[in-house]
């Protein structure tokens, strides 16, 4: 049992080093997120709300890897709030409950309010919805949900109504080459101590081929760059060649019911 407990703590202490490289290079504030300057530009309303500490019930609604859970980690670290994070994949009713009634309470005891974070939000359906509303409505829970299908046909119109929908763009080309260069100079979370020599043929590449989504850009890097032996020279050389075979054809999205039907046609 000892044994356990402490191969839990490694575990708990090490992960990280284990993660993937789009995982470890994930944003931790506001000021290394990338990208989505038509609603995070100096200025602009969720900007304010964010810096104000006044944010409302939200829905973050873009394409895989544009950084919609990395934006509600970066809300998580900047506000004073309480924050919780559950993924609708894996979440229910029951545990819903919990957390809305700890956010009553905690209310109450402190004046302290809850940001609860549901990622995949759409993957709820009208009855796990519907449990939302009325915390949703009395401003007990604030709500920040994320999906990659439209909120107009995947979410309740109620809960719609109740909060602000920002629709996040894929990444931009000189977006992913930035990210990509950051984690190629990052010797703590990134690639910076295996000496890469990255051609910059190769990163313009990859930025075009992902197709706005770091998590696809970062990882191509990654598999690129470590399954590449290092040179006489000591480093590891990722050309363009290597890049090509680093990165798989995007999966086409599609749903039947939902726009993507037609972005599909």
């Amino acid at each position: 049992m000892k044994e356990l407990i402490m191969a839990d703590e490694f575990f708990a202490t090490d992960r990280q080093k284990f993660a993937p490289l789009a995982a470890r290079m994930r944003p931790k504030t506001l000021e290394e997120y990338a990208g989505q300057e038509h609603i995070l530009g100096p200025g602009k309303l969720f900007t304010r709300a964010i810096e104000a500490d006044r944010l409302s019930s939200i829905v973050l609604y873009g394409p895989p890897g544009s950084g919609k859970t990395t934006l509600a980690l970066c809300i998580s670290e900047r506000t004073q709030a309480h924050f919780e994070s559950i993924n609708a994949v894996m979440s229910n009713v029951e545990e819903m409950r919990k957390i809305i009634s700890a956010a009553r309470n905690r209310l109450v005891a402190s004046s302290r309010r809850t940001i609860l974070f549901i990622d995949e939000i759409h993957r709820f359906n009208k009855a796990q919805q519907d449990v939302l509303m009325p915390d949703v409505e009395s401003g007990t829970i604030i709500l920040i949900g994320a999906t990659t299908m439209n909120p107009f046909f995947s979410l309740v119109s109620p809960l719609i109504s109740r909060s602000l929908v920002f629709e996040l763009k894929p990444l931009s080309r000189d977006n992913i080459i930035s990210l990509l260069r950051r984690a190629l100079e990052d010797s703590e979370r990134g690639l910076g101590s295996l000496n890469v020599k990255a051609d910059t043929k190769a990163l313009e590449f990859i930025a075009e081929t992902s197709d706005g989504d770091a998590r696809r850009a970062l990882s191509a890097l990654e598999v690129g760059v470590l399954t590449t032996p290092k040179s006489k020279d000591g480093n590891i050389h990722f050309t363009l060649q290597i890049a090509e075979e680093s990165i798989q054809k995007k999966i086409v999205q599609y749903d039947a019911d939902g726009d993507l039907h037609y972005d599909t046609a």
